[in-house]
């Protein structure tokens, strides 16, 4: 699988059940190389704040290690600069630009300086509207009886670049989904029962 197959299941419906071996090895790859290489190469500290603080809010830490532990700012920084064109990275970051432009109208503050009831009413907007953009694009697809154009919904975006980054980490993945990126074990010379073979 290459890259423009993995982006595409980012834009697809229900991105993590149809993450593949292949799509889930590309994506691995991605939080190799941030440990390899740290450090931002799109965003700028308060936009990288911006992700940070929404990626928390979808997925908070809890029992298990949240957003922050996974590094899921890096993962999408490193979307946004090696994988996705130039109209969807300006697209992301005008989206990142709109959710502290509703900040300041709504609390004359910057998004991540509202309480975290400020940010919940922020993001429950995000969510509703997309939401209708779903609803939207589904209308078209059935409509014109195609595929419907590319989404360019910048909080449908951010969900699904955030579970992906966090669900392909070594902690999603395995503290989370209680799954093995490596097998424990490998008994590769084990005798087999006489029963089995016959």
């Amino acid at each position: 699988m290459n890259r423009r197959k993995a982006l595409k299941l980012l834009v697809s419906a229900a991105v993590l059940p149809a993450l593949t071996p292949e799509a889930f090895s590309l994506f691995r790859g991605v939080h190799a190389q941030i440990a390899a290489v740290p450090g931002l190469k799109t965003l700028n500290p308060h936009q990288n704040a911006t992700v940070t603080t929404i990626a928390e809010l979808i997925i908070p830490q809890t029992d298990t290690p949240g957003e922050k532990a996974t590094k899921v700012n890096e993962f999408i920084d490193l979307i946004l600069s090696e994988w996705y064109d130039d109209a969807d990275t300006a697209r992301f970051l005008s989206g990142l630009a709109d959710v502290d432009l509703r900040s300041q109208n709504s609390f004359g503050k910057k998004f991540v300086d509202c309480s975290p009831a400020q940010q919940n009413q922020i993001m429950k907007a995000l969510d509703d509207e997309a939401i209708a953009a779903v609803k939207a694009e589904s209308a078209e697809k059935n409509t014109n009886n195609g595929p419907a154009s590319t989404p360019s919904n910048f909080f449908r975006m951010m969900k699904k670049l955030t579970l992906v980054g966090y669900y392909t980490s070594e902690v999603g993945f395995e503290d989370e989904l209680h799954k093995s990126i490596i097998p424990a074990g490998h008994a590769g010379c084990v005798q087999i029962p006489a029963e089995v073979a016959k």
